[in-house]
C-alpha cells in the first residue's frame, strides 16, 4: 500500500456523499472525481453544484481535483472510494446494481497495493461477498494479497449545515489489521471528530444499516401514536410535549419518512435476515406504517374537507413542498408522492409547489409536474406538507390565501400554532 501523502484517491460517484468527499481529500492528496453523469461533471467543472452540498467558493477553492467521467483516469489512483446509490427494487429487495457496476469499473483499474474502500449502505457482507469477487475477476488479482479492501460507511445528511462530513465521526474498518490502519488513518486525515475502527467489515456495515432502521422503527412508534391521538381527538404534538418532560423520553415527532436512507435501508438488512432464515418482525412492521401515512394524512385531510362542507368532487388541493426534507433539493424517494396519489385516489386535482426541487427532475423521476407559484384563493385545502425556510417566512395568512373560504389547513410537521391550522399530524 502506497504511503499516504504520495497517494492519488479517486471517488465513484459525485452525488451528496461523493462530493463533500472529493472536496475534503483535495486539501490533503491528489484526487480524482468520477462520476457517470456527464452533465453533472460539466457542472462541478464550472464550479457548480446542483445538490447544493458544496458552495461555489468552496469548489472553487479545491485546486487538487479532476471532474471527469472518462474511466481512464483512474488508472492514476491508488485509492478508490464507492459512493454510489444502493437504492430497492420494486419489490422493496436491495438493488446493488450500481454498486457491482462501480466494482467492475475500478476493478479494471486495480493494481497490486490498490485499496478499494465501499461506502454505499449494504447488509452485513455484501463487501466480502459480492463486490470483491467482481474486483477479483475484472482485475485478475488476488484479494488480501495483490489488493485490499476497507469499507466505511456514509453519515452526511443533505441539507444538514451543523453537521457536516468533517464532524461526524467515521466508521472505519479493513479487510486485514494492515489495512484497517491504512483506511483509519486515510479518513482521519480529514475527519476532525476522529474515527471509530470496526472490528470487522461485516460489524461496519451492520452498525451503518441499524442506524437508519432505529430510526425508522422510533419515527413508526410515534406515527402510530398519532393515528391512535387522531381518532381520540388529541394532538400527538402537545402529548409528545408533555411526555418530553421526563429525561428518558426520546424526542422522536412523527411525519413522512422518505429520502435516500431511512426509507431504504431497513429492506437490505431484513433481506440479509430473511436470507439466513429469520424472519423480521418489528423491522417490517415499522416500515409498513411508515410507508402508509401519506395515504393516512390524505384521508385525514379529505375528512377535514367534507367537515367543512367540501365536496371531493373537482376539488383542488395545494401541497407545499416536495423534497424529502425541508431545505434541501433532494428528492430521492420522497413521500410526498404518496401523498399526492392518496388524494388523487380520492379525485381530487393536485398542484404541488417546491421552490427547492428541481422541476426537470421531478418530471423525470415523478412525471410530477410542479407551480411556479400557488393561485390565490383556488383550494379547498392546503397541505404545508415540508417546512421549508421560505414557507415559514411566508406566514399563516399568506398560505391561508391560497385557499379558498373557509379552506382546510393542514400542517404536517406542526410547524404553527395549532390553533391557526385545522388538522396537523
Amino acid at each position: 500500500m502506497k504511503l499516504l501523502n504520495e497517494s492519488c484517491v479517486a471517488i465513484i460517484g459525485l452525488g451528496y456523499v461523493g462530493l463533500p468527499l472529493a472536496v475534503a481529500f483535495s486539501k490533503k492528496m491528489k484526487t480524482i472525481g468520477f462520476d457517470l453523469n456527464s452533465n453533472r461533471v460539466q457542472e462541478l467543472r464550472q464550479g457548480r453544484d446542483s445538490t447544493l452540498e458544496i458552495d461555489a467558493n468552496a469548489l472553487k477553492t479545491a485546486c487538487n481535483i479532476t471532474y471527469t467521467d472518462k474511466s481512464q483516469a483512474l488508472d492514476e489512483a491508488n485509492i478508490f472510494i464507492t459512493t454510489v446509490p444502493t437504492p430497492i427494487t420494486k419489490n422493496k429487495h436491495p438493488d446493488l446494481g450500481p454498486l457491482l457496476s462501480a466494482s467492475a469499473t475500478i476493478g479494471q483499474h486495480l493494481k497490486k497495493g490498490d485499496v478499494v474502500i465501499f461506502e454505499s449502505t449494504v447488509f452485513p457482507g455484501a463487501t466480502e461477498e459480492l463486490c470483491v469477487p467482481v474486483l477479483e475477476k475484472q482485475s485478475e488479482l488476488i484479494y488480501n494479497q495483490d489488493f485490499f479492501v476497507g469499507y466505511s460507511p456514509e453519515r452526511i445528511v443533505p441539507g444538514d449545515k451543523e453537521h457536516r462530513l468533517e464532524t461526524i465521526v467515521k466508521i472505519t474498518s479493513g479487510s486485514t489489521p494492515a489495512a484497517a490502519d491504512y483506511v483509519d488513518a486515510l479518513y482521519r486525515s480529514i475527519i476532525t471528530a476522529g474515527t471509530h475502527r470496526a472490528e470487522s467489515i461485516k460489524v461496519a456495515e451492520a452498525a451503518k444499516v441499524i442506524e437508519n432502521v432505529q430510526r425508522d422503527i422510533n419515527i413508526s412508534l410515534i406515527n402510530e401514536i398519532a393515528m391512535i391521538a387522531n381518532k381520540l381527538g388529541l394532538d400527538t404534538l402537545q402529548i409528545l410535549a408533555a411526555a418530553g418532560t421526563k429525561w428518558n423520553f426520546l424526542p422522536f415527532k412523527p411525519g413522512l419518512v422518505g429520502g435516500h436512507c431511512i426509507g431504504i435501508d431497513p429492506y437490505y438488512l431484513t433481506y440479509k435476515a430473511q436470507e439466513v432464515g429469520y424472519h423480521p418482525e418489528v423491522i417490517l412492521s415499522g416500515r409498513r406504517l411508515n410507508d402508509s401515512m401519506g395515504a393516512f394524512i390524505a384521508e385525514t385531510v379529505v375528512k377535514l374537507m367534507i367537515k367543512k362542507g367540501h365536496s371531493t368532487t373537482g376539488a383542488k388541493v395545494l401541497i407545499l413542498g416536495l423534497t424529502f426534507k425541508e431545505n434541501c433539493p433532494d428528492i430521492r424517494n420522497t413521500k410526498i408522492v404518496d401523498l399526492a396519489t392518496g388524494f388523487k385516489e380520492f379525485g381530487i386535482d393536485v398542484d404541488i409547489h417546491d421552490p427547492w426541487a428541481n422541476p426537470g427532475e421531478t418530471k423525470r423521476e415523478y412525471g410530477i409536474s410542479l407551480i411556479d407559484a400557488p393561485i390565490n384563493n383556488h383550494y379547498e385545502a392546503v397541505v404545508l406538507a415540508v417546512p421549508h425556510q421560505k414557507f415559514k417566512d411566508a406566514g399563516v395568512k399568506t398560505i391561508k390565501s391560497y385557499g379558498k373560504s373557509n379552506c382546510v389547513l393542514y400542517d404536517v410537521k406542526g410547524i404553527f400554532d395549532i390553533h391557526e391550522v385545522d388538522g396537523r399530524l
